[in-house]
């Protein structure tokens, strides 16, 4: 491997995945015969639920390109493409002094970043908490006074069979 620039600068997450994915993170299901290590599975594994999955080198050249105008910073721009906000109350985090420098234009920015970036993978659905009752569950037993000829047996007793 010949290093041409070390430390050339930040990398987005798309770039990361890349990178580990032609190492054989993602061809080695049993994460036994590749070169990738644990603790880059872990990344692999955490970078796959982020919208790098969904991003191409193409998708972020043209944002890259279209967001020139918005004169953003290096690290706005990583941000925006490693978080992939979608509306303007998730970019404004991001952007510094956002007031002074493009108060009249985050909207816009927004439409552009939907547009252009892919969207992330979409949430796995909610496991149903709500607990349906099962046909091999016993059937409940009624305590109330009337199922008790009004008497209340508190455990101490035995209920007489009738």
């Amino acid at each position: 491997m010949k290093i041409l620039k070390a430390n050339a600068g930040s990398l987005t997450n798309f770039e990361v995945l890349d990178f580990l994915q032609s190492r054989g993170a993602l061809n080695d299901p049993t994460r036994l015969m590749s070169s990738v290590t644990p603790s880059e599975f872990k990344v692999y594994d955490y970078l796959v639920k982020t919208p790098a999955c969904n991003q191409t080198r193409e998708s972020i050249c043209e944002f890259i390109e279209k967001s020139k105008e918005y004169q953003l910073a290096k690290a706005e721009v990583l941000n925006i493409i490693n978080i992939r906000p979608s509306s303007a109350v998730e970019i404004v985090p991001i952007i510094e002094e956002w007031e002074n420098r493009m108060e009249d234009k985050i909207e816009e920015l927004a439409e552009m970043i939907v547009e252009v970036l892919p969207p992330g993978p979409s949430p796995p659905d909610e496991p149903n908490t709500e607990e349906e009752p099962n046909a091999d569950d016993e059937p409940a037993m009624d305590v109330s006074a009337e199922a008790t000829d009004g008497k209340v047996n508190n455990g101490d007793e035995q209920m007489e069979e009738s």
